[in-house]
C-alpha cells in the first residue's frame, strides 16, 4: 500500500510542475500607450463590454428583444466570445 501513495504523491508533483510551465519568464501580454505599459486584458476587457452593449443595441433595433429570453447571457457571451477572438488575433501569436 506504501508503494501507491508514493506513486499518487509522484504523480501529484508533476502534475503540479506541468500546471506550473505556463509560468514563463516572458510577463505578461501587455501594449505600450502614452510611454506606459498596459496589460492586454484591459483592453480587451473593453473590446469585450463594447460588444456586449453593441449586441444590446443590435437585439432593441432589430426588435429581437422582446422575443428572446435571457438577454444577459447572450450578451455577456457575445462580448466574451469577441474578447477572445481579440485575444487570439493580437497576442496569440
Amino acid at each position: 500500500m506504501q508503494c501507491v501513495s508514493e506513486r499518487a504523491g509522484v504523480l501529484t508533483l508533476v502534475l503540479i510542475a506541468a500546471m506550473m510551465s505556463g509560468c514563463t519568464p516572458r510577463g505578461a501580454p501587455s501594449f505600450v500607450l502614452f510611454g506606459a505599459f498596459f496589460p492586454a486584458w484591459m483592453l480587451l476587457a473593453f473590446i469585450g463590454i463594447l460588444a456586449a452593449v453593441g449586441t444590446r443595441v443590435a437585439l432593441v433595433a432589430t426588435g429581437l428583444a422582446e422575443l428572446l429570453p435571457l438577454q444577459l447571457a447572450v450578451c455577456v457571451s457575445a462580448g466574451v466570445m469577441v474578447a477572445i477572438l481579440a485575444w487570439l488575433i493580437w497576442f496569440a501569436t
